[in-house]
Parts: structure tokens; C-alpha cells; sequence
């Protein structure tokens, strides 16, 4: 199981609104906008990233990172057998993503993500907005 990368999460009532500052005055690429989540991808390192989110509309629970993992099944039944509280259920996402939201110790949510698209990850396209 690897981590392939970790992905701080800020909560805002407008993501929109994060476009002018992360993309038109840092630079950055958008990863991937669903409205509600706009991932923000550095154009030279597209692990380094960020995403501005408003309200999951699946969870209801703001996760304060998202760390993509190959295999989100195996950390899954190894947080239930160490009894971590999780706070969101394993669920295949209709966005192309297995995820479950889980706290840390310091009360933190943490999304552990994982692509399910073709060959168990999906491309995401960088584009200037």
C-alpha cells in the first residue's frame, strides 16, 4: 500500500472565488471543478495540490485533507480493527473515487481516497482556467 499523495483541503462558502487567487495570481492549474470542490494543481509538480471545497454533497462532513492511497480497501478494515472512528462510510463515489472519511487523534477528518477509474486511476487533465 503507498501513499501517492496528501492534499490539504480549505473550507469556503465560494470556491469560485479561490480561482482568482490560486490560479489567475499563483499560477496554479485547476484539476479538477464539480462546483462544489475545485482541486488547484501546481503546473510543474502535480503532486503538490490543493482544493478549496464548500459542502460535500455526499457527506455532509468537511475532511481537513484527502491522501490518496493505492489501496483504500485494506485501510479500511485496518482502521476498523484498530477501532478508529470513522465518520464517513466506504463508498464507491459516482465522481470515479473509493473513499472514507476518518478522524485522527486530534479530532482532524481525514478523507482516504483512492481512484477507481481505468487501471485504478483516474487522469486528471490539468487546464488553465
Amino acid at each position: 500500500m503507498s501513499i501517492r499523495r496528501v492534499v490539504p483541503n480549505f473550507q469556503s462558502k465560494n470556491p469560485k472565488e479561490s480561482r482568482k487567487f490560486y490560479a489567475d495570481f499563483l499560477g496554479m492549474n485547476i484539476g479538477m471543478d464539480m462546483e462544489w470542490i475545485i482541486s488547484f494543481v501546481s503546473p510543474d509538480n502535480p503532486t503538490a495540490q490543493l482544493s478549496v471545497i464548500s459542502e460535500d454533497p455526499m457527506a455532509h462532513i468537511h475532511p481537513d485533507c484527502s491522501i490518496e492511497v493505492s489501496d483504500t480497501m485494506e485501510l479500511y478494515k485496518k482502521a476498523a480493527k484498530l477501532d478508529l472512528k470513522i465518520v464517513y462510510p466506504l463508498t464507491d463515489e459516482p465522481w470515479g473515487v473509493r473513499r472514507f472519511f476518518v478522524e485522527d487523534p486530534n479530532g482532524r477528518v481525514v478523507n482516504v481516497m483512492q481512484h477507481i477509474g481505468e487501471g485504478g486511476r483516474t487522469q486528471i487533465k490539468s487546464r488553465k482556467s
